[in-house]
């Protein structure tokens, strides 16, 4: 039986104990293997793995021994409660050994979970676990969380209580990580709340979030758009000292200003184009980024753009002998001195 994704939500929290078997498949290993992990868990319990109610057999073991599989879904254990016979894995090489024990499985015998990468529609392997009448497959794929996801991981993190913007910003942090990520800020945002029951708001998600590999790039780029010239020569000297290339730099500058530009160039004003980005603005940054969309304005930001392109251009110019870094620092002390509205 095939499973769409709210039915999968719904599954992967209270899987069915007297289920045939599972198959989740997808090309991120890192979802699959969330999945897989929280499946079992709500099928074995926390003690499960301790109690030996749980055998993982990798697809390279079972592709040797073609009875791997029959006999541990068979096996008795020494404790009791349900069972779980992990495949990890697994491609079509081994479907017939894995669909083998589907047919031969009778209750009271351990429960299949079987993972995989990519499957085609035309997999056995799939259609063998979509067409059993006990079984279910769930595939996996790169859409962003739904909101039943991310509250389904906030109650498994113990938040609760969130109001609706802290939720937003979680949703577009949920977009722009993997999900172990994610779910790792999630344990981290409950015990910096841990004793405290104040609402979650958007300063500590930002507190928990990730901390960018290009911080200092945006510290930069923000000195630089709230004009404050004087500030730029104390960070640019650290950016040197670690190793940030002039040419990184300036498409980062680029990416910046352009963004500005699309928020303050949108038909709605700013604020309606920051919520239409893709990936999403959120947090004390999208407050920062609209802060400085209204202030240089369009046609402020237009100039901007310009000055970036010419240094672009001077940078590629096959005559130019200044050090690259010095042309990048004074195009962006120009910026900082450009009149904004």
């Amino acid at each position: 039986m095939k499973l769409n994704k709210a039915e999968a939500t719904r599954y992967f929290s209270r899987p069915d104990p007297k289920a045939t078997g599972l198959l989740i498949y997808g090309a991120d290993a890192m979802r699959v293997a969330l999945k897989r992990q929280e499946v079992i868990a709500a099928l074995i319990g926390p003690e499960g793995e301790a109690e030996m109610r749980l055998t993982r057999i990798p697809a390279a073991e079972l592709r040797r021994d073609k009875a791997l599989l029959t006999d541990a879904i068979k096996a008795t254990g020494f404790f009791p409660g349900a069972r779980v016979a992990f495949v990890e894995d697994a491609t079509e090489l081994v479907g017939p050994q894995i669909l083998d024990a589907l047919s031969d499985w009778q209750p009271g015998d351990a429960q299949i979970v079987v993972t995989a990468g990519a499957l085609k529609g035309t997999s056995k392997l799939r259609k063998g676990f979509e067409g059993h009448r006990n079984a279910f497959a769930v595939g996996l794929y790169d859409d962003p969380p739904t909101r039943a996801e991310i509250e389904a991981e906030l109650g498994r993190a113990g938040l609760t209580g969130l109001d609706r913007a802290a939720m937003d910003d979680l949703s577009a942090l949920a977009l722009t990580l993997d999900p172990g990520d994610f779910r790792q800020t999630l344990a981290k945002l409950a015990l910096y709340k841990l004793g405290d029951t104040s609402p979650v708001t958007a300063e500590d998600i930002a507190a928990c979030a990730p901390a960018s590999t290009e911080a200092e790039v945006d510290d930069i780029l923000n000195i630089v758009a709230e004009g404050k010239a004087a500030q730029i020569g104390p960070v640019m000297r650290r950016l040197k000292s670690q190793g940030v290339l002039p040419v990184s730099l300036l498409i980062a500058c680029n990416r910046h200003f352009r963004t500005l530009y699309a928020a303050a160039s949108a038909p709605g004003g700013a604020a309606e184009g920051i919520a239409r980005m893709r990936p999403p603005v959120f947090g004390p940054r999208r407050d920062q980024i609209l802060r400085q969309a209204q202030t240089w304005g369009a046609p402020g930001l237009e100039q901007a753009l310009q000055t970036i392109t010419e240094t672009d251009l001077t940078l590629r110019s096959a005559g130019q002998n200044a050090p690259a870094m010095a042309l990048v620092e004074r195009m962006l002390i120009r910026l900082s001195m450009l009149p904004r509205r």
